[in-house]
């Protein structure tokens, strides 16, 4: 894999992590939204991460043995992000205006802990992506001083 392709790699999923970060983020947000325009609570959402295939010209080169240039570098897109399916969390709150019949509000499932792991998680990967980035610059830096 040329530097070049590993900038490319970890430059889509510094994009990614920041995408998941802001629907943690939006979780946290409303974790005690029971009204949404749609209808009903709101529902949390998920990030779904897909690598898709570099199509650069460097990536169609072929070594003598007819093996890919590059093998394995796939950058990461957000294929898409879903709503999680499991039912809402009832609370008895009889004095609510969006309680049902027998006096119960339906609140999203978002747990605030799992929420917090995942966005550590995120910060995480796109501070080593970041280092990652940092790194290849430093090598090209180098690379160049040494043909001066």
């Amino acid at each position: 894999m040329s530097i070049f392709s590993s900038m490319e790699v970890s430059g889509s999923a510094l994009a990614a992590e920041r995408q998941r970060a802001e629907v943690v983020a939006a979780n946290m947000a409303n974790a005690e939204t029971t009204r949404t325009p749609e209808g009903g609570p709101y529902k949390r959402k998920q990030v779904v991460f897909s690598s898709q295939p570099v199509n650069s010209f460097r990536m169609l080169l072929v070594d003598a043995h007819g093996e890919s240039a590059n093998p394995g570098a796939s950058p990461v897109r957000v294929t898409k992000v879903i709503e999680d399916s499991t039912p809402p969390i009832m609370r008895y709150e009889p004095g609510n205006p969006d309680a049902n019949e027998e006096g119960y509000v339906a609140y999203p499932n978002i747990n605030p802990v799992q929420e917090m792991a995942d966005l550590m998680d995120s910060v995480r990967a796109y501070q080593l992506n970041a280092a990652a980035v940092s790194a290849s610059k430093q090598i090209i830096t180098g690379a160049i001083d040494i043909l001066k």
